[in-house]
């Protein structure tokens, strides 16, 4: 594949510039929470930095679609799509927890080919692509090996987001790991990049929450796909299993799919 252009990764590098100052306005401040459809918590943090991050796209490449969490879908029939999360885990957002993050993601044709993971409060900015390894604040990371599951360090948000045909493929992976954690949002994946985690499996995800993980990580020298082993699309399924190293996600694919 095409190495991502240089002038793509600028743009994303404005798009996180520009959430940050919103996300930090509004942390551990006293927001009004909503909730949408869903059930899910939403604040003004979240709609203003989606905001903010739509303007320049739509200023810098107006041919380009947007898919947002919180303003919805434009033009996404495009060759190019961003696919915007302003604060990934606004359950952490609200109760004053830093293990949010800001995701950004660029597709190509439905496949992701940049990645960002921005923390505004921890002033953390990982950003990978095709072509570009994965960098923590300008400064090259890689996934660290690990090739059994009982050496592993695995994350899932929490097991509440399993439903009935999931939630058993998790707790045989929590069965397996060496230490099995909980609660880290996209934090988790951005560790996994960085190599203090080895494994993360989570399902029921959408577009905006798993696209920018997959170049982060795989620029990492890591392996993300959906539970049946499949690329990771804009399109996929919504189950995710993301590992350091390709011999442990064979391995958990084995035990997730049962």
């Amino acid at each position: 594949m095409t190495a991502c252009p240089d002038h793509f990764i600028a743009l994303a590098h404005a798009l996180a510039d520009a959430a940050r100052p919103v996300i930090r306005q509004y942390f551990r401040t006293p927001v009004d929470v909503d909730d949408k459809a869903d059930a899910s918590p939403v604040t003004i943090a979240d709609r203003e930095a989606e905001a903010a991050m739509r303007v320049l796209i739509k200023a810098r490449f107006p041919e380009h679609g947007i898919f947002g969490e919180e303003h919805g879908r434009e033009n996404c029939d495009a060759e190019y799509v961003w696919v915007l999360d302003p604060i990934d885990g606004t359950k952490a957002f609200i109760t004053g927890k830093p293990s949010f993050g800001t995701l950004i993601a660029l597709c190509k044709n439905g496949v992701p080919i940049l990645g960002v993971i921005d923390q505004a409060i921890t002033d953390e900015r990982w950003i990978g692509g095709v072509g570009h390894p994965t960098t923590l604040n300008g400064v090259p990371v890689r996934t660290r090996p690990c090739d059994a599951l009982a050496k592993a360090y695995a994350y899932t948000t929490g097991p509440e987001y399993f439903d009935d045909a999931t939630r058993p493929g998790w707790d045989r992976i929590a069965a397996r790991v060496k230490l099995p954690r909980y609660g880290c949002d996209c934090y988790a994946y951005a560790l996994v990049a960085t190599g203090f985690v080895d494994l993360v499996a989570e399902a029921g995800l959408k577009p905006y929450d798993y696209c920018a993980l997959v170049p982060v990580i795989e620029n990492a020298g890591g392996k993300v796909t959906d539970w049946q082993g499949a690329a990771v699309t804009i399109d996929s399924p919504g189950t995710i299993c993301a590992a350091g190293d390709a011999r442990l996600h064979a391995l958990a694919l084995e035990v997730l799919r049962g």
